[in-house]
C-alpha cells in the first residue's frame, strides 16, 4: 500500500481525490482509515474501488487527518505499525508531539485550509528533524494536487493559520454580510447571494491572474467622489484593516495555545 489516510472527514477525502485526480496515485494504492461505520459507507460508495479500513495497518507513508486531540496516538498507532514517513494536517499539534510518538520517522507538519476541496487550497509545510528534502518533497506533490504549497520553518506556522488556514471563513463572513446588506436594500435574497458569491470569485480571480498588488487594485475601482469611495470610506472610519489585524492576531494566539495543550 503506497499511502495511508488516517481519518475519512472532509479534508482527508479532499487529499483523496486529489492524489487520485492528478494521478499521483491509483485507487488501488491508498487505503483510508476511518472509525465511523456511516462514514466508510460514505466513502465506499464514493469511491467504489477504494480500500477502506477501521484500523490502521502497515504502510510505509501516511496521512494523520484526525482530530487534534487524537494525532499522538494515531501516529503512535502507525509507528507501530511501521509507518515511516507521516504528513500531518492537525491544527496546533507540533512536531515535537508527533515525534515523540513516532521516534525517527519522518514528519512533516502541514496546515492546508478548506478550499483544498475544490483544489485550491494554500498549504504551508514544516519539517520535521528526521524529514529530508525528499520527504517535504513528497508532501509538496501531495499537497499541490489541491492546491498552492509553500515551504516554511514551524515557527511560522501559528501565523499561517491566522492568515490562510481560517482566512476562508473571514470571507465566507464577509459574504454574509454583502448578502444582508444587499437584502436590506431591497435585492431578493437569491439575487443578493448570486451577485456576493460572484463578486468574490471576481475580485479573487483578478486579484491572482493580475498578479496586482491589492491596494493597486482598489485604487483602480476607486474613483474619487464615486460610490466605492464612499463605502471604502466607512471601512476607514472602522479601522478594517486594523479589525482584520485583531481578528488574526486571535487565531493566531488561539494555535499557539492549542500547541502547548
Amino acid at each position: 500500500m503506497r499511502l495511508q489516510i488516517v481519518g475519512g472527514g472532509k479534508m482527508g477525502e479532499a487529499l483523496l481525490g486529489g492524489v487520485l485526480a492528478s494521478g499521483w496515485a491509483q485507487p488501488g494504492d491508498v487505503a483510508v482509515v476511518e472509525l465511523s461505520e456511516d462514514r466508510r459507507a460514505v466513502l465506499a460508495t464514493q469511491h467504489p474501488s477504494l480500500v477502506i479500513r477501521a484500523s490502521v495497518s502497515s504502510a510505509e507513508d501516511a496521512i494523520i487527518a484526525v482530530k487534534p486531540q487524537y494525532v499522538g496516538d494515531v501516529a503512535a498507532d502507525l509507528y507501530a505499525h511501521g509507518c515511516e514517513r507521516m504528513l500531518s494536517i492537525a491544527a496546533g499539534v507540533t512536531l515535537d508531539t508527533i515525534e515523540a510518538a513516532a521516534p525517527d520517522a519522518a514528519v512533516v507538519r502541514c496546515m492546508p485550509n478548506t478550499p483544498s476541496l475544490v483544489g485550491k487550497g494554500a498549504s504551508a509545510i514544516a519539517a520535521g528533524k528526521c524529514a529530508t528534502d525528499a520527504d517535504l518533497d513528497w508532501a509538496e506533490e501531495i499537497l499541490t494536487s489541491v492546491g498552492l504549497v509553500v515551504r516554511l520553518p514551524e515557527g511560522d506556522l501559528d501565523a499561517v493559520t491566522g492568515v490562510s488556514g481560517s482566512g476562508p471563513a473571514y470571507v465566507f463572513h464577509l459574504a454574509e454580510g454583502l448578502i444582508a446588506a444587499g437584502i436590506e436594500q431591497g435585492l431578493t435574497p437569491e439575487v443578493a447571494d448570486t451577485l456576493a458569491r460572484q463578486t468574490i470569485l471576481g475580485a479573487a480571480t483578478l486579484m491572482t491572474e493580475s498578479g496586482e498588488d491589492p491596494a493597486v487594485l482598489r485604487e483602480n475601482v476607486t474613483s474619487p467622489g464615486g460610490t466605492t469611495a464612499a463605502g471604502l470610506a466607512v471601512f476607514a472610519d472602522a479601522d478594517l484593516i486594523g479589525l482584520v489585524g485583531k481578528v488574526v492576531d486571535a487565531a493566531v494566539q488561539r494555535s499557539v495555545e492549542l500547541g502547548q495543550s
